[in-house]
């Protein structure tokens, strides 16, 4: 079997191991001198931090066997005292190893040699391949897909056998449909076509997202490149959420333009924005809720609550600062009249960028350092325990205290940080940029007719803020100005975040609403009833059909199939509703 390992080891249970974890074995040589040791680790996902104390290694026995995390590389350290919790680099060690690899159910020997001459790591039992289940996974829907398609084929040619036309109808139909294509555009010619109104290559981009999303909060198989990233780096499980909103921007001003364009009063198209901003906080309130609703500790901000906010402030600045046309006779203006129309909005968003980096970079938590992005805990080994996420973190604490923030960051496990909402108020500031570069990516497309301008434009907005986010954070994770982080959604994640989905829309667009050569399936289905999906998965978390538990469940290749059936019953869902002609929205 993929990812199989034998029960018992050297006496070890390996099946009571969970993912990604192995077995350490600590011994005395023969000969060593008896005494305690104490072994300190270090995970290479920790920046900047001590090592923590992990367990004493009793000098009267002779084998102590702990586990430890397999999933990156991590450091050891064997002391001969008690140096408290964290142990730093003035710390006399008996052994150390920097970059530890180790691997999921692998069992290794640490071995303290006699009259403490050091220590040896040896590996006792190899690891397995965590990335075979995923290829395996991977090829088990390429074949499913295969076979679906070739059933499909084959009842299409048996349709066809059993309905043929008689030979003088066949003949006339075929004359028609010559002459319908001689009337049809060349593909190749495809760059000058004017577009369909409606553009399946935004609700295939949805659909992609809200997928990705059930996949990701399903798990993801515990890989630990599609979680979110722990503070700084940007994974898998990091796009989805900016691209959520980078789709919702593009819609905003093809949405208010049908309004504007039927007459309706702004009053009623503010009303309906308003009424919707508030629709989006409040189910996120009530998901917030899920486990207990007890409003002494109820979180309430969360990703439908910044949806909301968002949406609100974009729409309501596009709704009255909206130009339709750019009178110009310069060409410069006219080649770019997609930004010109919006230079009022651009003026009014940048604004709030620039406060918002103003407070990032110039005020000061009290007790740390101005322009801290860290998380506090043990970063920096130690010196800021109580800076998690710096002002930004500070403002949201004060605003709705402690206890109504998010309890579980990935960083209060890494770090021993504190308790910091990733969709806290002030991180508000810079969603709506990302919702605004949407709304530019939607005002393109309204402006430009042709294909080829609108993906060349594309283009050249994902390079630009691909170079730009990758200038701030110094093409690094940890060590730019303005790290990417989807925590503190810093300004360098909202520009990369903004870029790669100008790209993955430009592919959308160019196979789908271009060459045509995709319909956008499945993905397309998902995305025309995306907040039922959000809302449903969200409800459905914990229960059957959706989620079921075989056995441990402590291996990749069952997480990944467990996390593949939500996903895919979902999209079986949203099918459903499609075939059935049901379309929610707020």
């Amino acid at each position: 079997m993929i990812e199989y390992t034998d029960h018992f080891f050297r006496g070890l249970d390996l099946w009571s191991l969970a993912v990604d974890e192995a077995f350490l074995n600590v011994s005395h040589a023969t000969g060593s001198s008896g005494n305690d040791y104490y072994l300190y680790t270090l995970s290479e996902e920790c920046d900047k931090c001590p090592y923590t104390k992990l367990q004493r290694i009793s000098g009267e026995k002779r084998h102590t066997v702990v586990k430890v995390d397999a999933a990156r590389r991590i450091g050891l350290r064997l002391l001969e005292r008690d140096v408290g919790k964290y142990s730093f680099d003035n710390d006399t060690a008996l052994c150390q190893f920097n970059d530890a690899q180790l691997g999921e159910f692998g069992v290794y020997d640490l071995i303290i040699q006699a009259d403490g001459n050091g220590c040896t790591l040896e590996t006792a039992k190899q690891p397995v391949n965590v990335y075979l289940p995923f290829i395996t996974v991977a090829l088990i829907v390429l074949a499913v897909y295969g076979i679906v398609r070739l059933a499909r084929y084959g009842l299409h040619r048996s349709r066809l056998a059993g309905f043929q036309q008689p030979p003088a109808q066949s003949a006339a139909g075929d004359a028609a449909q010559s002459s319908e294509e001689n009337d049809k555009p060349q593909q190749g010619s495809s760059a000058q076509v004017t577009p369909k109104k409606r553009l399946q290559s935004l609700d295939t981009f949805r659909g992609i997202a809200i997928m990705l999303m059930i996949f990701v909060n399903s798990g993801g198989g515990h890989y630990w490149w599609i979680e979110h990233a722990t503070w700084n780096g940007l994974h898998v499980a990091d796009l989805v959420f900016p691209w959520f909103l980078f789709i919702m921007g593009v819609c905003v001003p093809i949405s208010l333009r049908g309004q504007i364009n039927r007459n309706v009063p702004k009053r009623t198209i503010l009303s309906n924005i308003a009424v919707r901003s508030i629709k989006l906080f409040i189910i996120g309130l009530c998901l917030n809720s899920i486990n207990g609703p007890s409003l002494a500790n109820l979180r309430i901000f969360g990703v439908l609550q910044r949806f909301g906010i968002a949406y609100f402030v974009v729409s309501v600045v596009h709704l009255f600062c909206h130009e339709q046309t750019v009178q110009s006779q310069n060409p410069l203006l006219r080649a770019n009249e997609d930004i010109f129309r919006l230079k009022k909005q651009w003026l009014i968003i940048g604004l709030l960028t620039v406060l918002y980096l103003l407070v990032m970079f110039f005020v000061a938590e009290p007790g740390c350092p101005r322009g801290y992005f860290g998380p506090g805990g043990k970063h920096l080994f130690n010196v800021f325990p109580n800076c998690t996420g710096g002002i930004t973190g500070y403002i949201d604490r004060t605003i709705l205290g402690i206890a109504h923030l998010y309890q579980r960051p990935t960083a209060r496990y890494v770090y021993d940080a504190m308790p910091f909402d990733p969709e806290g108020p002030f991180g508000c500031l810079p969603t709506i940029l990302q919702v605004f570069l949407g709304l530019q990516c939607g005002c393109t497309i309204l402006a430009y007719t042709e294909h080829r301008q609108r993906l060349t434009r594309f283009a050249v907005w994902s390079v630009l803020l691909g170079l730009a986010a990758g200038i701030l954070c110094g093409f690094s994770k940890n060590d730019g100005w303005i790290p990417i982080n989807k925590n503190l959604w810093s300004f360098s994640y909202v520009l990369a975040t903004a870029s790669l989905a100008y790209l993955l829309l430009l592919m959308c667009y160019y196979v789908i609403d271009v060459k045509r050569t995709w319909n956008g399936r499945p993905f397309v289905y998902a995305g025309m009833n995306a907040i039922v999906l959000y809302v449903g998965h969200t409800v459905f978390h914990k229960m059957l059909p959706w989620h079921w538990r075989i056995g441990l469940m402590n291996t990749h290749l069952m997480l990944t199939l467990e996390a593949l059936w939500n996903t895919v019953l979902w999209n079986l869902i949203a099918l459903y509703l499609y075939n059935r002609k049901i379309f929610y929205n707020l």
